[in-house]
């Protein structure tokens, strides 16, 4: 349990604790367990109490009653064993959007929103484009692009219905009525879909056994959005293959991949026919985003 120091009642009996001695002590035993310790304690307690953080700041010495000691011990103990704060709140924000994520879902990265900026600057923002994303997940690159471009038509595919079903809320919660729904192993959810300006992906691009990868992050998010055989390209290979029937002359091409697999990336669409094929960093100057057209206009 979280060690706690009680103030005395004047009958003797133990005060509650307060807003500032829970996260202190939630702090510290996070101390081992995460980068962020004293971030991740003020999310959590926000999170139990339906209040914003800023409230937790606005009152340290408001007392918490012993339920919400409970569901707070609970998230701190799954915290401490490696579960994503994402998953412990059931939210993560994206694209200044917040969406709701579970374990079926891929937890959106900050530098996927590098991708979302890529498409809004690649396409006209003056006329209705047609966009697909592939293997969508919580949603978070399809309702991104529905956000900015209420004009567009958003067709988000994925092969798993729990992750589907968790989009479709996302979009439900957003108010966004121009994002369509397709369950599918990549490009075969768009058969009989017609032709598209864009096709997007952030498809499993981590190599079996790569050292990098945080064995939290392969205990808790889904293997099969994380991992695409030895080298890492199996699925990035397929999606390019595919999305050639998909793409109207002129179309676009948009992948994100891993920081060491850019040449191998462009390789694959120069050999399938790809053309204006380039490659882009991301925030933090690394090449994560292969782009290509398809055919001519």
């Amino acid at each position: 349990m979280i060690a706690l120091s009680h103030r005395a009642t004047p009958h003797g009996q133990a005060a509650a604790p307060t807003i500032a001695g829970l996260l202190a002590a939630a702090t510290q035993r996070l101390g081992g367990h995460s980068d962020s310790p004293r971030l991740d304690a003020e999310v959590l307690l926000a999170r139990v109490l339906e209040k914003p953080r800023s409230f937790l700041l606005a009152w340290p010495e408001k007392h918490i009653d012993r339920h919400c000691m409970a569901d707070y011990e609970a998230l701190i103990a799954r915290r401490m064993d490696g579960e994503p704060v994402a998953y412990l709140t059931g939210r993560k924000e994206f694209w200044s959007l917040q969406l709701r994520v579970d374990r079926h879902t891929l937890i959106p990265r900050p530098e996927t929103e590098h991708l979302v900026e890529a498409a809004l600057t690649w396409l006209p923002a003056d006329r209705p484009c047609r966009v697909a994303d592939l293997g969508t997940g919580s949603g978070a690159i399809a309702l991104a692009l529905a956000w900015e471009r209420r004009h567009w038509r958003i067709t988000a595919c994925d092969k798993s219905p729990e992750a589907l079903a968790t989009a479709r809320r996302n979009a439900t919660e957003l108010g966004l009525d121009n994002v369509e729904f397709r369950q599918g192993d990549w490009c075969a959810a768009l058969e009989d879909g017609g032709q598209f300006d864009l096709i997007a992906a952030n498809p499993p691009y981590i190599r079996n056994g790569d050292p990098r990868l945080d064995e939290a992050v392969l205990r808790f998010e889904p293997r099969l959005a994380l991992i695409a055989g030895d080298d890492g390209l199996e699925d990035l290979a397929a999606i390019i293959h595919q999305a050639r029937a998909h793409l109207r002359p002129g179309g676009r091409l948009l992948l994100e991949h891993g920081d060491d697999q850019a040449a191998a990336v462009m390789t694959l669409l120069d050999q399938a026919g790809y053309e204006e094929i380039s490659d882009q960093r991301d925030y933090a100057g690394r090449p994560r985003l292969a782009r290509a057209r398809w055919g001519r206009p």
